[in-house]
């Protein structure tokens, strides 16, 4: 079998056999089965048939191994369409993806089947809302920007948003796309604000740069020299273009241990992404303007509400019914509760 029924089957790699090389090799090793049978049932004498089972027993059992290799085979294709793009989903609600919620009462990390729900809201009220397979907020604001501008309304002059959704893909996307002000803060934002992030000799932030020559100069006065650029892309296909600069030497160097992990020999390298500083430096300046400033400050009284609301008033921390469209219908309701409330309140 090994030396004669495989080497005929055109391989599609070299790692594993596809569903319809398995289906040929199954249909290879049922012909052989088929012969012992006809060689069994022509033969009168006994001895000889016997010999003829037994030699037939080894393709019945690899036959039967086969078997369950094509029904597994099958299992994973499906498994596969199913995925996605994701990297797990539940068995009772295929839509829906394990993701790591907020620990319980007794500190313990929670690996549930969920759904990632975003809202856009303006005084307290949910104004559009979707359902995303995604556990990170990061890939969800542009289909979410999307789905508000076919289904609900025109986008604002500004979006607001916190720092999870603070990347260059959207930044780039609200910028130049869309036309709006992005009014959302990245992860390093609020600690570049301190003191001992500003004063760290060994952040590269803090470095001189000059621009004549494309040269940062690091705490032990050495010069790093622009070397290549890198192009890396992610997932979905967004490319993000980095300068490769490399230190002149790190050899002797006293700051060493502090500045770099790189192994002895090796000098120390600094990735910097131009377009990623420049949208940071927007930012910056954006929220540091008074009127944009006021209107990002109002983002945690205004869009937190309504997930407080819907947790603590109305009880409502998890959906009762299984499969995205029924989810969106449940989740659809409860925030037209909200809003309801929330106008009989305020009348």
């Amino acid at each position: 079998l090994e030396n004669e029924i495989i080497p005929e089957l055109e391989r599609e790699n070299d790692e594993q056999l596809s569903l319809e090389e398995l289906t040929q090799m199954v249909q290879k090793v049922g012909d052989v089965i088929t012969e012992y049978d006809k060689q069994i049932e022509a033969s009168s004498d006994v001895p000889e048939r016997k010999a003829l089972r037994s030699e037939r027993k080894y393709p019945k059992q690899v036959r039967k191994q086969l078997l369950d290799l094509v029904l597994r085979k099958q299992k994973y294709q499906q498994d596969f369409e199913i995925f996605g793009i994701r990297n797990s989903y539940s068995k009772t609600d295929p839509d829906a993806t394990f993701m790591r919620m907020k620990d319980d009462y007794m500190q313990n990390g929670q690996l549930k089947a969920g759904y990632n729900v975003q809202i856009a809201t303006e005084g307290q009220y949910a104004l559009a809302y979707s359902l995303f397979p995604n556990p990170t907020d990061t890939k969800t604001l542009i289909p979410f920007l999307d789905e508000i501008e076919q289904h609900y309304f025109e986008l604002p002059k500004h979006i607001v948003a916190d720092a999870g959704y603070g990347s260059e893909q959207n930044y780039n996307d609200i910028l130049s796309n869309r036309k709006r002000e992005a009014l959302i803060t990245y992860n390093l934002y609020l600690k570049e604000q301190k003191k001992k992030y500003k004063q760290n000799p060994f952040n590269p932030d803090n470095w001189q740069y000059d621009e004549k020559t494309d040269t940062y100069t690091c705490p032990n006065q050495k010069h790093l020299e622009f070397q290549h650029h890198s192009i890396r892309n992610d997932r979905t296909g967004f490319q993000r273009k980095f300068k490769i600069y490399e230190s002149e030497d790190c050899s002797a160097c006293p700051f060493r241990s502090s500045c770099t992990k790189t192994k002895e020999g090796n000098n120390r390298k600094l990735m910097v992404n131009e377009k990623w500083e420049q949208q940071k430096e927007y930012v910056r300046a954006k929220l540091s303007e008074e009127k944009t400033s006021a209107i990002y400050r109002k983002r945690k009284i205004d869009v937190e509400p309504v997930f407080g609301f819907l947790k603590a008033n109305l009880r409502f921390t998890r959906f009762s019914v299984r499969g995205k469209s029924k989810v969106e219908n449940e989740m659809g309701l409860a925030l037209m509760a909200v809003n309801l409330r929330k106008f009989t309140a305020a009348n």
